[in-house]
């Protein structure tokens, strides 16, 4: 009788040489097993051969100050709540992120991982090091130097190797010390790149000024300058419904979180809610004296009735509503120009950003969520910063609100019922979104907020906490479009009337990557649902396709449409991208 498999023991695992090894793997080439008295006996069974590297164009990288940087360094992970896993350990800073990711794999799933020649089924990860930059400044009231210390989470997962990361931060990190690194699971689907045109949507009879995805990704809206909404079959690629109800251009649209209920505002100040199914109105209110300039619904997660949306208008107003008593439940009153855009962020607080050059936090809940507020429509505070009037704001929970209690196959989980109005789907939704946002933000992470104005520039809030912007961002020749947080907020994008786009660490702010390529002003992005790419409309009458966030060329140019693109987005579920333009048709592109 054959004696059974010894008990897998992560005892005394370690790094040699850049292999995952241990006292039950000494076939590994180079590994480290305990001496039993509380030290080390190194095994290397082969030499140990410098990697060459190349760039992008093939010649080699001579890096002379390899020297500078020590062989190993002590990491430890822990995850985004403080926990540590597994002990301390020593690891070559050849090590990228790949090896990180089997390493941290071998200690949370120690099972998965007794074959450590196959990395079938490994999930990526995304790595944070903490680190201590020193700032100097000056004492505004007695011009005294002032010497501060301030930690962030720096994500290293796109450098090369740990060593390409020390050498970059050699003033703010101790090789001497143990280096926390704080882990994020990355989406474990891959969403293939669009790459052709499948259909062209012909119907609108003037320009197509918005198309949005349903939250779950069955269905498409659009809305134009025809005063039409349209609702599409997006497996057929048919018009299923033809909405009339507006007597001026449709400027903003909006899906409710569970999908349900369709949003639009017109020129003329009227919000009418869709049923997207039948295609008839739900309820026609004259929201608003001017033109409606934006619409955010509730996220899920803090109402599992999905009944409140916020509007926004070029009369300076923007206002709370309940679309099932269709009654005004809060003005927010307080810019003195156009408000431009509106947001419902995840922590019970609406954003509304103005010509004014303010960026106001309004409470949209009664006790306050975080805040303490105690009535719906208290200005909480005003965020000052920009030079000229802001036109868009990204926060960094958008998608994860946006989808609700939808995965990326467009269901919910543990809902028996398909009927969403029954009390049981309704109970179960908002199970899943309330686990699906507190998965996505961890702990002691606060809100962010990123601003972009006319004034070129783009800056990093936590409205949550703070009225003070903990960033300024410069690059941008002209003024700022459109602004997207990626799904899991590692990144954001921001398009331009330069014609560029630039990708934006979406912690720290830091500049990551400009995408050239267009030939006209960028009006819109958008990321796909597993972040790895990014879509983007131009006046120059293309989309283009970026890979994130090392693409700085256009992986594809998306031809096809007549004139200037004004809006697209990327389906939830990743199978395709609907772009929409001013020659009146929609088209859907797929791999």
């Amino acid at each position: 009788m054959a004696a059974p498999p010894p008990t897998k023991n992560l005892a005394g695992v370690a790094w040699t040489n850049g292999s995952l090894v241990g006292s039950l793997n000494p076939l590994n080439h180079g590994f480290r097993t305990s001496d039993g008295q509380g030290g080390y006996i190194i095994t290397n069974t082969h030499t140990s051969y410098k990697r060459t590297k190349r760039d992008a164009d093939g010649n080699i990288i001579n890096n002379n100050d390899d020297d500078d940087v020590v062989a190993n360094l002590v990491v430890q992970f822990c995850n985004r709540e403080g926990e540590t896993v597994g002990d301390a350990m020593d690891v070559p800073t050849t090590a990228g992120s790949e090896e990180l990711a089997s390493l941290l794999g071998a200690l949370l799933n120690p099972e998965d991982h007794d074959n450590m020649d196959s990395n079938k089924g490994q999930i990526p990860y995304a790595f944070f090091a903490k680190v201590t930059k020193k700032i100097e400044s000056r004492d505004p009231s007695t011009l005294e130097p002032t010497t501060s210390f301030v930690t962030e989470d720096v994500d290293i997962t796109d450098y090369n190797s740990l060593a390409h990361f020390l050498r970059q931060y050699k003033h703010n990190i101790s090789t001497e010390q143990t280096l926390q690194l704080t882990y994020q699971p990355l989406a474990l689907f891959k969403v293939r790149p669009v790459t052709r045109c499948t259909d062209t949507l012909p119907g609108h009879t003037d320009a197509v000024l918005h198309v949005s995805y349903s939250p779950d990704g069955k269905h498409l809206a659009s809305g134009g300058g025809d005063a039409t909404v349209r609702f599409w079959d997006v497996h057929t690629s048919t018009p299923r419904r033809t909405c009339k109800g507006h007597r001026d251009h449709v400027l903003c649209t909006s899906w409710s979180r569970d999908g349900v209920a369709f949003a639009s505002g017109d020129k003329r100040g009227y919000l009418i809610i869709w049923d997207p199914v039948k295609g008839e109105a739900r309820g026609t209110i004259k929201a608003h004296s001017k033109w409606i300039t934006g619409l955010d619904w509730e996220p899920m997660h803090r109402n599992k009735g999905c009944e409140r949306m916020v509007t926004s208008s070029k009369d300076g107003l923007a206002k709370i509503w309940n679309v099932r008593t269709k009654r005004c439940e809060a003005t927010l009153a307080g810019h003195s120009d156009s408000v431009e855009s509106v947001k419902w962020g995840g922590e019970g607080l609406i954003y509304t950003a103005s010509r004014d050059r303010t960026i106001k936090v309004w409470n949209a809940q009664d006790g306050g969520g975080s805040q303490g507020t105690s009535r719906v429509g208290v200005l909480v505070r005003t965020l000052v910063g920009h030079g000229h009037r802001v036109n868009t704001l990204a926060v960094s929970c958008d998608y994860v609100c946006r989808t609700g209690p939808f995965d990326h196959y467009g269901k919910v989980a543990e809902a028996e019922s398909k009927n969403r109005d029954s009390p049981e789907w309704r109970e179960a939704a908002h199970r899943a979104a309330v686990e699906k946002y507190a998965v996505f933000k961890g702990s002691e992470e606060p809100e962010r907020l990123v601003s972009g104005s006319d004034d070129n520039t783009l800056l990093v809030w936590h409205p949550t906490v703070d009225k003070r912007p903990i960033k300024r961002l410069t690059g941008h020749q002209q003024a700022i479009n459109h602004i997207a947080f990626s799904p899991d907020s590692r990144f954001f994008a921001s398009g331009s009337f330069d014609k560029k786009i630039k990708v934006w660490n979406g912690r720290t702010g830091d500049f990551v990557n400009t995408l050239t390529g267009h030939v006209g002003a960028v009006y819109q992005v958008t990321w796909s649902s597993d972040g790895r790419y990014l879509v983007s409309a131009s006046k120059d009458s293309t989309a283009k396709l970026w890979e994130m966030p090392s693409g700085k060329r256009a992986k594809e140019t998306l031809p096809g449409h007549e004139d200037e693109v004004y809006a697209l987005d990327w389906s939830p579920s990743g199978g395709s991208v609907a772009t929409g333009s001013k020659d009146r048709t929609l088209k859907i592109w797929k791999h």
